[in-house]
């Protein structure tokens, strides 16, 4: 069987580390045959990598989409607001996309694109890797087993592990809102998402609550200089100190982000002259640093999801409580736990040992969909049109706390955003 063969946009930490790693341990069944990417130095690195030739090597999307279509399938791993132009383009040169989340950063074009693949007859898929990881498909396997019950009550938590916020959501890409999107979608999608599954059900009615409170410019000690690299007097005492972070003996992420000359010199003259060498206290993020949504899905199931970015822990904690149990999970520690209200005990659920990043999601991702190009229409858990609803939970959440905690009726909602983008397509 001929390896089926896709076309890269975007050569960055998704696309060169992530994807296009997998692409190059499983040459038997993908390769890629183009490359699109603006850095010159992640261009060439990528090309070298998978043997590109020149003339399969571009500079932006609109030099590869003028090339016709070039492969069955193509991965987008593009920054947030280039999801929309990328892949409606994608999409028109037949294409059938594999989109990095989230879909795009305002409500209407997240509809729109689901409505352009829709009518093209394409594939879109978004890389909601976590649906394919084994710690969160034995959870729903659990769930859907009866074990727990009906579930009545959920507890859903992402810790936001402090050098995480920091690196991605303060000093970051993802850290201003107006380069990127809301920290609830940016970082959350995936919850949201994880949740609708898990459930099978759909949210009524959700509120919002949430704040930058901690990384503002009023909250910098006294005599903090604009820059950890400019001698600042409370280094020894801030978790934040950039050099601690960023000039250790490991070069993997975050710290392989931060440049792409990773010697210690490169990684020294990033902090000077970079982004991620700024104080956490003096950057130009406006992002919330906690959030909680309470959500009541159908059948009065009671969710509340809690973001935070003050955790020593890097992982999402659990407790699913329903009418024959409880089930907590752990995922940083990949330990699920059911306690028996019948028996009163408690045991663990096993589940296999995971390969790659997301707890084994990126690789059950690539896996799907390259199933999924070769014709298994099953291979993918979810359509462009199933992820539109946590996308568009998240923005509801978001405009709940921006409005003082607003009650948002869902389906309200969701018909408001359809019709909009309907009379715009008209109009």
């Amino acid at each position: 069987m001929r390896p089926i063969e896709v076309v890269m946009l975007g050569a960055g930490g998704r696309g060169f580390h992530t994807y296009g790693n997998w692409i190059l341990k499983h040459p038997d069944e993908v390769r890629v045959v183009a490359v699109a990417e603006p850095d010159p130095v992640r261009r060439e690195r990528f090309a070298e990598a998978h043997a590109l030739p020149p003339e399969r090597v571009f500079v932006d999307h609109n030099a590869l989409y003028a090339q016709g279509q070039l492969a069955p399938g193509l991965i987008n791993a593009t920054m947030d607001r280039q999801h929309l132009e990328t892949t409606l383009g994608a999409l028109e040169a037949g294409y059938d996309v594999l989109l990095e989340k989230p879909m795009a950063p305002q409500p209407h074009d997240c509809v729109r694109l689901v409505r352009a693949a829709e009518s093209a007859g394409r594939m879109l898929h978004i890389c909601h890797v976590m649906r394919y990881s084994p710690f969160y498909s034995a959870l729903y396997e659990t769930l859907h087993s009866g074990a727990v019950g009906e579930v009545m009550v959920v507890d859903h938590r992402e810790n936001v592990a402090f050098w995480h916020q920091a690196h991605s959501f303060v000093r970051g890409n993802w850290g201003n809102s107006t380069r990127s999107a809301p920290m609830i979608l940016a970082k959350s999608c995936h919850d949201m998402d994880i949740l609708v599954w898990l459930l099978g059900r759909r949210v009524e009615k959700l509120s919002s609550f949430g704040a930058l409170t901690h990384f503002r410019s009023e909250q910098a000690p006294e005599g903090a200089p604009e820059r950890c690299t400019d001698g600042c007097p409370h280094w020894e005492g801030c978790p934040y100190y950039a050099p601690r972070i960023y000039l250790r003996d490991y070069s993997g992420w975050p710290i392989s982000a931060i440049t792409e000359d990773t010697s210690y010199e490169g990684r020294m003259d990033a902090l000077r002259e970079g982004p991620y060498g700024r104080c956490v206290y003096r950057c130009d993020n406006d992002v919330v640093d906690h959030m909680t949504i309470h959500m009541l899905f159908e059948g009065d199931v009671m969710v509340t999801f809690t973001m935070h970015a003050f955790s020593h822990e890097n992982c999402r904690t659990m407790r699913y409580d329903g009418t024959k149990a409880s089930l907590r999970a752990h995922g940083g520690k990949g330990e699920l736990t059911l306690h028996d209200f019948r028996t009163m005990g408690e045991r663990a659920i096993p589940i296999s040992t995971p390969e790659g990043g997301h707890g084994g999601g990126d690789d059950g991702l690539m896996k799907a969909f390259v199933q999924a190009l070769r014709g298994d229409a099953g291979a993918l858990s979810t359509s462009a049109r199933e992820s539109l609803e946590s996308h568009l939970m998240a923005f509801a959440a978001e405009e709940s706390r921006l409005e003082g905690g607003k009650l948002i009726d869902m389906r309200a909602y969701r018909a408001r955003i359809e019709a909009e983008v309907a009379g715009q397509e008209v109009s």
